[in-house]
């Protein structure tokens, strides 16, 4: 892992810059190694533009000198907002199909939670609240876990892996301290904080917004196609792409204050604005839009009514905060059912599933357990019926 070659200079013309980040992509990319890379792709600028040098670097290569294998790896939480899931979906496949046309060592990868860790299975199922700000459950379960399977997973076969991601300073100032904090080394990759053998490399690091953007609005993706839709996504939904997380320390960008592209069923911030701002600007579906926006608004009230929820937690026992108040613990079942039932006629609004296959099975399973504890608890607990 040497530092041959230096990141650009942020006062060096755009073009200069976007030259000597390719440069350095060659330059990690012909390393004597031989661990693969991963991009971490979202579908937003970022990871676009990373996406798009990485392709363009290796593209120019001879076909003998494209030895590194890249594996493109986007997450589906499974509750994403459609219009992106759709983008990110269509372009993956898109970078797919290219990629093998090309002649190009560069595949995808789509990540999803574990059946029993989606968002509905928690939320039926278990009974847990939807997420706050507070009680973040969502992230580590639906975007952090699975993609970290896959990476512990390519670090075991090939005994390591460089994860390339398209995080910059400029994002935000606790993005900046995070980077700031990491790179310590001399090297332009970084130990990742959870993975043995797996090294993180941020090329865009130093590119302001407005580089981002000259770049994509100049170019067209070298997998075919256009910017259109990224572009028109942004400029209707005036936010930005919850990232590929990977570690908890990138938590806090899902569901900041800013408004970011994510899931439909977010409910860390007060208002999604993305959606909102879908809406209000007459994007495609718009009827489809609403009802999502009105379900995730309904799930916000039930989150906040008490008498919604069990007097105790999970486990049985009662917990109160340093005032005396109670913490109430996870959703009735009556309320339980009553998500599922309302889910349902959702689908059958929208003529679309929401559900996976299995999830039903998984909510059930869930049921039966906690009917069991809850024969145990209610008759034991002096406080449950307060």
């Amino acid at each position: 892992m040497t530092a041959s070659t230096a990141l650009p200079n942020a006062a060096a013309t755009l073009p200069n810059r976007i030259a000597a980040i390719k440069s350095v992509i060659l330059s990690e990319y012909q390393e004597e190694h031989d661990y693969p890379w991963l991009i971490a792709y979202s579908g937003g600028k970022d990871s676009t533009m990373l996406l798009q040098l990485v392709w363009e670097v290796i593209a120019d290569l001879s076909p003998q000198a494209r030895q590194r294998r890249v594996l493109v790896v986007g997450n589906d939480t499974l509750v994403e907002s459609p219009l992106v899931i759709e983008h990110l979906r269509e372009s993956m496949e898109e970078i797919r199909l290219a990629g093998v046309r090309q002649n190009l060592p560069i595949r995808t990868k789509i990540t999803v939670p574990c059946i029993d860790q989606t968002f509905w299975v928690s939320v039926i199922g278990r009974g847990y609240i939807p997420p706050t700000r507070n009680f973040r459950w969502c992230t580590d379960r639906m975007k952090i876990l699975p993609t970290t399977r896959l990476l512990k997973s390519m670090t075991r076969r090939a005994d390591g892996a460089v994860l390339l991601v398209g995080t910059r300073r400029a994002e935000s100032q606790n993005r900046r301290r995070a980077m700031d904090k990491r790179e310590r080394s001399p090297s332009r990759l970084n130990q990742h904080n959870s993975v043995e053998k797996c090294w993180m490399f941020a090329p865009l690091a130093d590119l302001e917004d407005n580089d981002v953007w000259m770049t994509l609005l100049q170019s067209t993706p070298p997998w075919g196609g256009s910017h259109r839709n990224l572009i028109t996504l942004y400029r209707n939904a005036g936010g930005g792409e919850c990232p590929l997380v990977i570690t908890k320390e990138q938590a806090p960008s899902c569901g900041s204050t800013s408004p970011r592209f994510g899931c439909w069923t977010c409910t860390v911030v007060k208002k999604d604005r993305s959606l909102r701002g879908l809406i209000d600007s007459g994007y495609k579906d718009t009827n489809r839009m609403e009802a999502l926006f009105d379900f995730r608004e309904w799930l916000i009230e039930l989150r906040e009514d008490d008498e919604n929820r069990l007097p105790f937690r999970r486990d049985g026992l009662v917990k109160r905060r340093r005032d005396g108040s109670r913490v109430y613990g996870p959703f009735k079942m009556e309320i339980r059912r009553e998500i599922l039932k309302r889910l349902r006629e959702l689908e059958r609004e929208l003529s679309e599933p929401l559900l996976v296959p299995g999830e039903i099975d998984a909510i059930e399973e869930e049921w039966w357990r906690d009917e069991i504890r809850l024969e145990v608890f209610l008759p034991s607990n002096p406080e449950s019926e307060e």
